[in-house]
This record gives C-alpha cells, structure tokens and sequence, in this order.
C-alpha cells in the first residue's frame, strides 16, 4: 500500500522512499463562453440592464428607502345623544378622528346602550353595530348620526335607553 506525506514523498514501497516532484500552482480556467454564468450576453453589474438594489434607490444613492405608511388611527368624540321618534331608540352622533397615516377604509362601530329604569337602575346593557363611515382619509375628522335601536320588549313605559360608550374596529 502507498501513501503520500504532506511533503510529497510516497511511503510504503517495497524498493524504498521516493520523492514525487511537486507541481507548480495553476489557477482554475477561466468559464468559457457558451457556460450559463459566464457573462457573455449579460449587462455589466452597474449597466442599464442590471438590478436595482434593493429599496428601490440608485446604486450609490445615500437615501433609505422609502418606508410604508404608518396605519390608520382613529380616535371616537364621546357620543352626542337626542331624542328618537320611539322611546327604544336614539340618535347618536359620532366624530371619527384619523390620526394615522393611512386611511381607514372599513370598520365597525359598536354601541354600549343601557335600558334605565325611572329610578335610575340600569336594568341592561344592549350592544349594537353599525358600519363605519368609510373611507376616512389620514388626517380627516368626520361625524355620522346613527339611529340606535333596541329591541321594543326591553323598553317597557317608564323606562329609556342611553348609549354610552362607543367604539370602533377599522382596517
């Protein structure tokens, strides 16, 4: 069995050590043309033809890239309440403020009404809901009216609703 040391000499030969000229250095061969990669037909790295970098900006160019809109961010007035035409109903009166920076372009507005008896107990608390008023651009208020309603049942004489809290879920 022959072995080779790390110096070049081949052991284990029956006729004694030999030494093995070792050979001169050659760099690998250039890829040939007509090899995938090999950067014939392929623009320049810098060229016209060459990817933007990622975020979009010029190769060499010192701004960040762009960053997204921050999402919207709407904040609710506390509800302004007035007589409906039925005792199981009300109009209640919403601003919708976006502080964000995208608009609000879907959503639910939910109601807290309490049934309140004629002694002042608050016998319920019915929740209700309503669609936003969509779109609502960054930066923009807008106020609806809304008629809440319960149902009549829970509303006997004597009796009347306050809605009291309002609150909203918005994509």
């Amino acid at each position: 069995m022959r072995t080779q040391t790390p110096g070049g000499q081949e052991t284990g030969s029956p006729a004694g050590p030999r030494t093995r000229p070792a050979k001169p250095y050659e760099p690998p061969a250039p890829p040939k043309p007509s090899e995938p990669g090999s950067g014939s037909g392929a623009p320049p790295p810098d060229g016209p033809g060459a990817p933007a970098p990622p975020g979009g900006g010029t190769p060499g160019d010192p701004s960040p890239p762009p960053s997204p809109a921050p999402p919207a961010a709407l904040t609710l007035s506390a509800p302004q309440r007035s007589a409906a035409d039925k005792r199981w109903c009300e109009k209640v009166t919403v601003e919708f403020r976006n502080t964000g920076g995208s608009p609000a372009r879907s959503g639910t507005v939910t109601f807290a009404t309490h049934v309140i008896g004629a002694l002042g107990v608050d016998w319920a608390t019915i929740t209700s809901a309503q669609p936003l008023p969509a779109p609502i651009r960054a930066g923009s208020a807008r106020s609806e009216t809304y008629t809440v309603c319960v149902e009549p049942w829970r509303v006997p004489l004597g009796r009347r609703v306050e809605t009291r809290d309002v609150s909203a879920v918005w994509k």
